[in-house]
């Protein structure tokens, strides 16, 4: 009988174990950290605007407004980056290793210089901003979609709203994305490409951001 139990219970953490590593390398590291920053450190907006992505139509009914403002201003993000002109030119670094996905790595590329930024830095530093998004995420967590909660997870333990300024970090994202990322050539090497043209995004990143968070300002909360 404990052999029983013994061999149930082997099985049961083989299974487990496979899950877990499976939602992992489904779990993208996107550009979390820029929408994380542009939510005027308030509360509500910080989890509209990082959980934006899993809502969809009338789901968003059923929170807060402010979280539906934040969720509404993570859209308006989104639209505002993709039609910028630097934004256009910049990702064509990425476009011949991943094609239509190069908009993606671009993102995580302007998280990483965000992240290195001293004069954008929040005040109390990224570390502590990073625990107050995620304290703002688990105090609404009975309220969000199961999927954003399981990769919530992820992003906590591997703390990844205060270790985007590292290049494990970003070799990290790169490598999941590609794993997400259908139709891609198995020779495409993103991270080679964020490498080799390193000085050139990091300009981008300077010229566009700027911009970004002049837009943004239109956006804020009544407090």
């Amino acid at each position: 009988m404990n052999i029983l139990v013994l061999l149930f219970w082997i099985l049961w953490e083989f299974r487990e174990r496979k899950n877990r590593l499976s939602l992992l390398s489904k779990t993208t590291l996107m550009n979390f950290l820029a929408h994380a920053y542009l939510s005027f450190g308030d509360d509500e907006f910080i989890v509209g605007n990082l959980v934006a992505d899993m809502i969809r139509g009338k789901q968003m009914d059923a929170f807060p407004e402010r979280i539906q403002a934040g969720i509404r201003l993570h859209r308006q993000i989104d639209a505002y980056t993709d039609s910028h002109p630097e934004v256009k030119r910049a990702k064509q670094i990425f476009t011949s290793s991943v094609g239509r996905y190069d908009n993606s790595f671009l993102d995580v590329s302007y998280d990483h210089f965000l992240a290195l930024s001293a004069e954008l830095e929040p005040q109390e530093g990224w570390e502590v901003y990073a625990g107050k998004c995620y304290q703002a995420i688990e105090r609404y967590g009975e309220t969000l979609p199961p999927k954003f909660c399981s990769m919530f997870m992820y992003m906590k333990s591997e703390d990844w709203l205060s270790n985007y300024g590292h290049l494990w970090m970003i070799e990290r994202s790169f490598e999941r994305l590609a794993r997400r990322a259908k139709y891609l050539p198995d020779a495409a090497n993103p991270f080679n490409d964020f490498q080799t043209h390193y000085e050139e995004l990091e300009e981008s990143f300077s010229r566009f951001f700027p911009d970004l968070m002049s837009f943004v300002k239109g956006y804020a909360p009544n407090t």
